[in-house]
């Protein structure tokens, strides 16, 4: 696909007014810096086609640039750590644009520029707070949900997870008659197993109110997973969770998942 320019006295949009925010605990400015140098390296002859390429009337344009785009899917993250609505403004451009390219340069500088003196900003000098890998939850919930992420797709992304792990919870239980949030319901309830209903059971003295409170608990928060946030998910055509709740419900069935995955089966005798 070739880059198209955009019309004359088209620019992006400046970087102003964006909403301050601190930068997570332990960022490695370093690798930041290094990572963002690269991708400015490798961005200049590209804009240097494109600033040719715009000038001529025979419209030849540089072929799309793969590589460059690849690097600005994994570089996205660090740019919005530093510059939190940087690259906000690319939805409102075409990804074969000019445009877009020199907003995506414009971003990349200034993240490297507070990556470089981030050291000096008053805010490290605060007690850190934990930080948020979703690399770590639950493989049931990350790899489906992983390249849905990178894409940008985060309804897509949870209800992928949501999926996986009902697939996973019938497979378990051998169930394949109802799913979701009845089987929720009725995996984990106190009851005693029945024929055609077996149950998961955490480890435990099942007299105790610990046990009982675990095991509610489980049934409760399992069903609301897939009751609140699956549903609105798999029925709604557009969401408005920002990217921050997307990623706390992927939590919450990760969360569900360890559960699922950490209780025994109970069959009827």
């Amino acid at each position: 696909m070739a880059l198209q320019a955009v019309p004359s006295g088209t620019s992006p949009k400046t970087l102003t007014n964006r909403r301050s925010s601190p930068y997570p605990p332990k960022v490695d400015h370093t690798y930041a810096i290094q990572s963002l140098s690269a991708f400015l390296q490798e961005l200049k002859p590209l804009m240097a086609d494109l600033e040719v390429a715009a000038k001529r009337r025979d419209g030849q344009w540089p072929d799309w640039p793969h590589e460059q785009a690849v690097t600005l899917a994994e570089l996205r993250p660090i740019i919005e750590t530093y510059v939190p609505n940087g690259l906000a403004a690319l939805s409102d451009y075409r990804p074969d644009s000019i445009a877009y390219w020199e907003l995506t340069r414009l971003a990349a500088t200034e993240a490297l520029g507070r990556a470089k003196f981030a050291n000096d900003n008053p805010t490290f000098q605060h007690t850190s707070t934990p930080s948020f890998d979703a690399r770590a939850l639950h493989p049931w919930v990350w790899e489906p949900a992983a390249p849905l992420w990178a894409a940008e797709a985060h309804q897509d992304a949870v209800l992928a997870a949501a999926r996986v792990i009902n697939r996973r919870l019938q497979l378990k239980l051998g169930r394949h008659d109802v799913g979701d949030k009845s089987l929720c319901m009725q995996s984990f309830s106190t009851k005693d197993p029945t024929n055609d209903q077996p149950r998961l059971r955490f480890t435990g003295d099942r007299n105790s109110q610990t046990w009982v409170a675990r095991q509610e608990g489980a049934m409760l928060l399992s069903a609301g997973a897939f009751f609140g946030i699956r549903n609105l998910a798999a029925h709604e055509e557009t969401v408005t969770w920002t990217p921050q709740e997307a990623l706390e419900y992927l939590a919450t069935f990760s969360v569900v998942a360890r559960w699922i995955e950490e209780c025994s089966v109970e069959t009827a005798p």
